[in-house]
């Protein structure tokens, strides 16, 4: 593993305004968090809903604005939005993002192979022309385990995985150094689910890309990350290797999720029990 982060997260802080006509505070998302990404690594970022993981993962990709603190992709500074066409492109040839419903971020009238042949003729070096274009697309369904069938197909007409696998390689196309994967697997049954990580895993060792996977499962975690910090209410309150941190959690809230998960012999408590 490379010495140089690809990703430099330092005492990162995000605050919302509070909602119009609401006598409120300013709502603060993310607070004082640090993080690293290297070359050809899986950090993952956990905690429950509401803790501030997708928001750092928006910060990262542009979608929100860095409030304070530092963020930087190869060394270059994220806290201000890129400018213009050029430099928006830019930064999306360096980080992609794979959303956790992948309907609602395909166009619903576009084949599935003119999708990826978009997103190629925004990124691909060179300008390539319609053939290339039409080759290099399918190269990269195929990678992802859809052939020249799904082509022609429509976003309707796939399952939720085939869906997500067309969405990673949509990002695939813009060949970034790093794939934000937000709750990717989340909305898939488990026998699905065990299909696109195993792509994802593939995929790591073929293009050496990282992946900053946003989760709030830890077997999930466990199985794709190298690293992982927990997030509650927008700071991180563990940090370290995902095996040993699982293995002995060290903060409470840590040690919460970790009791959380099922297994053997598991069965589901009423609420009302949970609470007397």
């Amino acid at each position: 593993m490379s010495t140089e982060a690809l990703v430099v997260a330092q005492n990162l802080r995000k605050v919302f305004p509070a909602p119009k006509g609401m006598k409120s505070e300013p709502i603060v998302a993310v607070d004082d968090v640090s993080f690293e990404l290297f070359p050809n690594e899986c950090l993952a970022i956990v905690g429950e809903s509401g803790s501030g993981k997708t928001t750092v993962a928006r910060m990262l990709v542009g979608l929100e604005t860095v409030t304070g603190g530092s963020l930087s992709v190869r060394g270059e500074d994220r806290n201000k939005g890129a400018r213009g066409l050029a430099g928006r492109r830019r930064w999306a040839r360096e980080v992609q993002y794979v959303f956790q419903d992948p309907y609602s971020s395909l166009n619903p009238r576009q084949g599935i192979g003119d999708i990826i042949q978009a997103s190629l003729s925004l990124h691909a070096p060179g300008n390539p022309g319609k053939r290339e274009l039409k080759l290099k697309a399918g190269e990269i369904l195929d990678s992802v385990g859809l052939g020249s069938a799904f082509h022609r197909k429509f976003p309707h007409q796939l399952s939720g995985g085939q869906r997500q696998r067309v969405a990673i390689a949509r990002a695939l196309a813009a060949d970034p150094a790093v794939i934000v994967l937000d709750e990717a697997v989340a909305a898939l049954d488990v026998s699905i689910q065990a299909q696109i990580l195993n792509l994802l895993s593939d995929i790591r060792a073929r293009r050496e890309v990282s992946y900053l996977f946003i989760s709030h499962d830890l077997a999930v975690v466990n199985q794709v990350s190298e690293r992982m910090i927990v997030m509650e209410q927008g700071r991180v309150v563990d940090a370290g290797n995902t095996a040993e941190l699982l293995a002995n959690p060290v903060h409470p809230y840590t040690r919460s999720l970790r009791a959380a998960v099922p297994g053997p012999g598991w069965k589901p408590v009423r609420r009302e029990r949970l609470a007397s």
